[in-house]
């Protein structure tokens, strides 16, 4: 489409929101935009409607129907009403609503509870912001048909998001995903019921944060390890956002006593002015958490991101050198623990599983299944963790993790859980110390234990219509014309999501991929145990590429040699695929 005809649709789409079913505000705004010889705003702000995807909203905060607003909320609000009333007619509902550090994040919680409640259904509204995990617990403690947390996670402070919640406390899957987006699509603007129908909000305040942490307190496998090293020196971050009071609380409620939060960022701030993005995963977001954790000698640092599902852990290495756990570890280490813990107090008596998505290491499928413990493998995403526990049931299940810093180890929230995950890290900890160990000696145990695994994720960004364009032919390459051998190790399994079916390349066999949707990723097996995973970005004009390499460690001390050998393989299968 031509530049010019592009700004005439969004002259069109933007003018018919100078109608009163719009605020003056926005209207203003509106105006501004149209006659501003400038037309780059209102392109960025019209040109597009902000999809209502799978997990919901996520945009650049301003006016149009390509931004975070309350009109794009309020859709999505009336649409999500729409489909609960249409599921539930003859029972009462209500839904959960939380909320991130983010500006507007309580204007919109507050609008979407008002029509929400203007829909007959009733509303639990948390009285300030709260973590993600929280959100997801009140839903199933309360209840709940469904649920809302207003958050853009780790994006950028332009940014918000709306993520929709169903009556397990997990985001929504099919096929309620395709059918609330259809509900959405329906909505128009004079649909919206923003007036609060009284008496429809409860507010939900102090005495609910007790109910979830003694919740929490419930995963503390080694209390006497605690109890013995209770002072151990514990730094958090909660990069500015919702777990800033939560976190700390829980620490203390499960008997530790030295915690040092870091000031600077232990304030709640849309700004997140300390660090260029509020992201665990980023080195960057640690660097006051490390620097408070030299400074105090600390045994131990985590930070939590704004809406506090993912955690990010830092420990000391064997030469006292803080170090930063990759997502990957940090599930090994989880995982490794509550099986170990479990047998040894006997509470592993058959049909335990765990869960990891497909791009996470496969380490965890063999510690697991070493320990006769099942894994279920399943796409990113912990809505579909959710599906695997809604399949089982809860009793059985003993965590489920990813590897973008994300881990879940309780039934009783249905999403990651950056509040349970480091009350459960800082317990590790404690238990390895008292064994005269560290978290670091414990990773290498493991490792060759079970033997060494490195991991690394690369994305290759392509923009514009060129570039989608071109990613799709990267993926048609590989998919139709995969490669006998990579980096001299012959190809023996791929996997393609997309179709469900699995290729064994030495027998011929082809077998379904038990997977109920589909998803553009594939995946190839290589005789030397590596793994690479490819897929779009469903977000952004990227595509991914996920690389898992073994080697084998003779004892711990021969870490640092697996290590090398296992990055050269991964640096050596990039160069043979010439995706850089």
């Amino acid at each position: 489409m031509e530049n010019n005809e592009i700004v005439k649709l969004a002259r069109a789409k933007a003018e018919k929101w100078l109608d009163k079913a719009y605020d003056e505000k926005t209207r203003a705004e509106v105006k501004r935009m149209l006659d501003n010889t400038d037309t780059g705003d209102l392109v960025e702000s019209f040109y597009n409607d902000l999809e209502f995807g799978t997990g919901g909203l996520r945009g650049i905060m301003g006016a149009g129907t390509n931004r975070m607003n309350i009109y794009t909320v309020g859709a999505a609000t009336q649409g999500f009403s729409n489909y609960i009333n249409r599921m539930f007619p003859n029972e009462k509902k209500a839904v959960c609503i939380g909320h991130d550090c983010r500006h507007n994040s309580r204007y919109f919680a507050e609008t979407a509870a008002n029509i929400f409640s203007a829909n007959g259904i009733h509303v639990y509204l948390f009285e300030d912001l709260r973590p993600t995990p929280e959100m997801s617990y009140a839903i199933r403690e309360l209840g709940c048909k469904g649920g809302v947390i207003l958050t853009a996670s780790h994006n950028p402070k332009e940014y918000n998001g709306y993520k929709a919640y169903w009556d397990d406390g997990s985001q929504l899957v099919p096929p309620h995903d395709k059918n609330v987006i259809n509900e959405v699509k329906k909505v128009l603007v004079t649909d919206i019921k923003f007036e609060q129908a009284p008496g429809m909000i409860t507010i939900l305040g102090k005495e609910f944060d007790k109910k979830y942490l003694d919740k929490v307190k419930t995963l503390s496998l080694s209390p006497e390890a605690i109890k013995k090293e209770h002072d151990l020196k514990i730094v958090f971050t909660p990069l500015h956002g919702t777990t800033y009071e939560l976190v700390p609380e829980s620490l203390r409620n499960w008997g530790f006593t030295n915690i040092y939060p870091v000031p600077e960022q232990s304030i709640p701030d849309g700004d997140f002015p300390t660090v260029a993005s509020a992201n665990p995963e980023e080195p960057a977001a640690f660097k006051m958490a490390l620097d408070l954790a030299r400074k105090i000698d600390a045994d131990l640092a985590m930070a939590c991101d704004p809406d506090g599902d993912r955690i990010g852990i830092a420990v000391k290495n064997d030469e006292g050198i803080w170090t930063l756990l990759n997502g990957n570890q940090t599930n090994i280490i989880f995982t490794e623990y509550i099986i170990r813990r479990k047998k040894e107090l006997g509470q592993l008596t058959g049909g335990e599983y765990t869960v990891k998505t497909i791009v996470t290491t496969e380490l965890i499928k063999e510690i697991a299944e070493k320990n006769n413990i099942i894994c279920y493998d399943v796409y990113t995403g912990f809505k579909w963790i959710a599906d695997v526990i809604r399949k089982e049931g809860g009793e059985k299940f003993i965590g489920g993790g990813e590897e973008s810093f994300g881990y879940m180890p309780g039934a009783f929230t249905r999403d990651k859980d950056g509040v349970s995950a480091t009350s459960l890290m800082a317990e590790i900890a404690a238990w390895t110390k008292m064994q005269h160990k560290t978290l670091y000696s414990f990773l290498k145990e493991i490792y060759a234990k079970y033997g060494f695994s490195q991991e690394k994720m690369i994305y290759i960004v392509r923009k514009g219509i060129s570039g989608a364009q071109e990613i799709k032919a990267m993926m048609e390459e590989f998919r139709h014309n995969t490669p006998k051998e990579i980096n001299g190790s012959q190809v023996i399994l791929k996997k393609d999501y997309l179709t469900l079916e699995s290729t064994d390349f030495r027998t011929g066999e082809k077998t379904h991929l038990n997977f109920e949707t589909t998803s553009d990723v594939l995946q190839f097996f290589l005789a030397d145990g590596s793994k690479i995973s490819v897929r779009p970005s469903g977000t952004e004009p990227k595509i991914k590429f996920y690389f898992e390499a073994r080697a084998q460690m003779k004892d711990t001390n021969d870490y640092e040699r697996a290590q090398q050998e296992a990055n050269a393989r991964i640096d050596d299968i990039i160069k043979d695929l010439k995706i850089q």
